[in-house]
């Protein structure tokens, strides 16, 4: 109901846990979907071509047309965050964007994009720090008013983890060498690679795996982190250049097929942009292979696919971490060694003392990593205890986790945001099944649920859809 001439407004509200990584909080904004590629024979994704080729060239159903590097949509985009931290807030901060800051107060700011900045050419990252560095373990509750009620749970890791030195590991580097890649990417992933194998320590091994078109690796086995073999890696690296198309599929396969070592654990480190259509491939493979592995995920350039980059990391039961064009490769790849550098708590398991809880999300917790909190969302029946208990492992210790429960009617704060949050999360999950489910009446089933569950909390998804109806206005004629 749109009259010629006419401007009209439409508003979207969406719910989504921000991310807490070295003492600060980072909101994400997509700006850019780059042209994505699909492997040959491939029909069902989404076909990208050059401007003014015919439809179907690319060899899908759907095709759209990129921008060639001289060229601009055309469109500019306006930005403003309002940030309510309800606490004092420290440095704000974007490497990704130049940003105008006005602080209301101590607990709040608001901050937009400098006039000079507006081309949406690459994802808006804005990280804040909070003037205290005492966070710690929680639980927040909704009570949905009908018995029922939806937690959160964030797990934080215990001080003792950063004392405590970790035991030899075993590095694989898998180095997306695509086209999309060449240029400053490319040069960015090698520079933190260059890093990663210089600070490896004696008893630690290593392997380097590239993938484009195909896929070739540095040897046949892991190598020692001999001061000898990490030059060879060096020069490995120094040869490696960008092109041809982005057969992920085989790089996985060359990084998780490789013989492993038991006495180590094994990290699988992939860096690359993620431009590519066969998302569900890529996910339904790491499934199937993954075995004893950890996948640290490093996603590299102005507007990585950050879907993929995190569906990986959080199925290889690691971190998602991202490499701006701008940032400097040096400090991303310290971050990660200064992560793996002490023992995660690993191996899990929450205590609920009894009471009826379903629903709990991510199914399998992912490790917990020094500087990095594990956020668990689900349903409960009745009420919660007062303490929930978290078990795991430490230094090759049994250790527990005592979590106090925060009730909101008792806080008089309320968490409406939960319900939307868990459901998102369950449609998550329930995608992400689908990926290696191949019965075709289970992939039915599971697309039913997440129809029903999107349905129910009015959430977008790929079998729901927005439909607006104005009312307030009607149009002669």
């Amino acid at each position: 109901n749109i009259e010629p001439g006419k401007t009209i407004d439409v508003d979207i509200t969406y719910f989504q846990t921000l991310r807490y990584d070295n003492d600060a909080w980072e909101f994400v904004f997509p700006m850019v979907v780059g042209p994505r590629f699909n492997p040959p024979g491939s029909t069902d994704g989404v076909g990208a071509a050059p401007r003014g080729s015919n439809p179907g060239q690319a060899g899908h159903a759907t095709q759209i047309s990129y921008l060639a590097p001289n060229e601009r949509s055309g469109h500019d985009i306006g930005r403003t965050v309002e940030i309510d931290a309800g606490i004092p807030i420290g440095r704000i901060s974007s490497r990704s964007h130049v940003i105008e800051v006005d602080r209301t107060d101590s607990t709040r700011a608001t901050v937009r994009l400098a006039s000079t900045d507006t081309i949406p050419n690459k994802d808006f990252v804005l990280r804040y720090e909070v003037a205290s560095s005492d966070i710690r373990s929680g639980v927040i509750t909704h009570d949905n008013g009908d018995g029922t009620g939806i937690f959160s749970l964030m797990l934080v890791p215990p001080a003792e983890a950063s004392y405590l030195e970790r035991q030899p590991v075993e590095l694989v580097f898998v180095l997306d060498c695509s086209g999309s890649m060449s240029g400053k990417p490319m040069e960015q992933s090698k520079n933190a690679m260059r890093r990663a194998l210089r600070s490896m320590q004696p008893g630690d091994t290593f392997q380097i795996v590239r993938f484009s078109s195909n896929a070739s690796q540095l040897g046949s086995e892991p190598l020692d982190a001999t001061q000898r073999n990490i030059e060879r890696g060096l020069d490995y690296v120094d040869q490696l250049r960008g092109g041809g198309g982005t057969m992920m599929i085989e790089g996985i396969k060359a990084s998780l097929d490789f013989p492993h070592d038991p006495k180590r654990l094994r990290y699988v480190v992939f860096l690359t942009d993620g431009y590519i259509g066969n998302e569900s491939q890529i996910l339904g493979a790491i499934h199937d292979k993954l075995g004893p592995a950890r996948i640290f995920s490093f996603g590299v350039g102005s507007s990585t696919n950050r879907f993929l980059m995190e569906r990986m990391a959080k199925l290889g039961n690691g971190c998602a971490a991202f490499l701006g064009l701008n940032d400097p490769a040096v400090d991303i790849m310290d971050d990660f060694f200064e992560r793996i550098s002490h023992p995660a708590m690993t191996d899990l398991a929450i205590d609920f003392a009894g009471a009826e809880v379903d629903g709990v999300y991510p199914r399998r917790p992912a490790d917990l990593y020094a500087g990095r909190p594990v956020i668990i969302t689900g349903r409960y029946q009745g009420s919660l205890p007062r303490e929930i208990a978290v078990h795991g492992r430490l230094g090759g210790e049994d250790r527990s986790l005592f979590i106090p429960v925060r009730d909101d009617a008792e806080s008089g704060e309320r968490f409406d945001a939960l319900a939307a949050l868990w459901a998102r999360t369950k449609i998550a999950d329930l995608s992400e099944q689908m990926t290696w489910t191949r019965d075709q009446d289970t992939q039915m089933g599971l697309a039913g649920e997440i129809e029903r569950v999107a349905l129910a909390h009015n959430l977008m998804s790929a079998y729901t859809a927005f439909v607006a109806v104005d009312s307030l206005t009607i149009t002669e004629g």
